[in-house]
């Protein structure tokens, strides 16, 4: 069994250590880093300060990389994750040499988290106890990362079913937030995801002393397959809320044609009504009832008759449906 090595608050060594084997693989985890991290790898492993410098904790890279250096493989990659109800970017960066992972990250990726924690535990359970190989530690760093994204698309798949309801149920005004939100993290995780397939392609060239190359392609390849998988459904469910989002605004349309359709037929009955109210009320020296007995009874009952027409009118012609 190996052991951990706490080398200050933000970095934690484990070591990797077959007894059967006479060297160890150590994996160097580290949060948060800032420069006293960065002077500490520079010193300890002689990495690139500008690849060092991209790792600290308030610097924030815009795009995937791997880039080959002589003595070891950087590679920066994201991974979606949940922060206050929205997707966000967590950003990880890597040095892989022979005989070391460093990773360095901000704490916001749950899985990386819960593996470091589970492989401090028991190192018996990791495929890269039984090789020492930090290609094979990176390969099932990367696939709990990628698993860990079908939990975010289970999440969204469940979202999807509610708006769904909701919008069937007559309830639209609900539902145009919650396809705000569901169209917002899906084009994020889209965003996140879509160079991982061929950051991933190039790592299957990856070479290692202690695994056979076939066996790594075959293991990346799994990796590479995960992501077009991931992207697939990533498409169908942009194309699931698109459907609904186009269906939710059916509904309202129809409804705020409806509201409208009943505003416009009032005002139509009741103009007669205003109309003659209007004439009546121009107080001309020779109006029609003005001074018969019964002329306001006559008046009214002049504008009823006219409302009841337009009534008939719009009844005809199939209007009040």
């Amino acid at each position: 069994m190996g052991n951990l090595k706490k080398i200050s608050a933000k970095i934690e060594k484990l070591i990797i250590d077959r007894p059967e084997t006479d060297y160890d693989l150590e994996w160097i985890n580290v949060t948060d880093a800032g420069s006293k991290e960065v002077d500490y790898l520079r010193k300890k492993y002689k990495f690139n300060l500008d690849h060092l410098r991209a790792s600290v904790a308030n610097v924030f890279s815009q795009r995937p990389m791997v880039i080959e250096e002589d003595t070891y493989l950087f590679l920066i990659l994201h991974f979606p994750t949940f922060k206050e109800g929205r997707v966000i970017a967590g950003e990880i960066e890597f040095f892989i040499s022979h005989g070391h992972l460093v990773v360095l990250h901000n704490g916001n990726l749950p899985a990386l988290s819960d593996f470091f924690e589970a492989a401090k535990k028991d190192q018996n359970t990791l495929l890269a106890y039984q090789t020492e190989s930090s290609a094979t530690l990176l390969y099932e760093i990367l696939d709990r990362l990628l698993k860990s994204c079908y939990d975010l698309m289970d999440q969204n798949s469940l979202n999807i079913e509610e708006v769904e309801d909701l919008i069937f149920e007559q309830h639209q005004k609900d539902a145009v937030s919650k396809i705000l939100n569901l169209r917002r993290n899906i084009i994020n995780i889209r965003k996140i995801m879509q160079n991982h397939k061929n950051i991933l392609q190039k790592l299957m060239l990856i070479k290692s002393s202690l695994v056979s190359p076939a066996l790594l392609k075959k293991q990346y390849g799994n990796l590479v397959e995960h992501s077009k998988r991931i992207w697939e459904m990533l498409d169908n469910q942009k194309e699931m809320v698109d459907v609904l989002n186009d269906t939710n605004e059916s509904l309202l349309n129809n409804r705020l044609s409806n509201i409208m359709k009943t505003l416009t037929l009032f005002s139509v009955i009741v103009f007669p009504l205003t109309l003659l109210a209007a004439i009546f009320g121009m107080n001309a020296k020779y109006m029609p009832f003005v001074d018969h007995r019964y002329g306001f009874w006559i008046i009214l009952l002049i504008m009823l008759i006219g409302s009841w027409g337009m009534l008939r009118y719009f009844k005809k012609k199939d209007w009040l449906n």
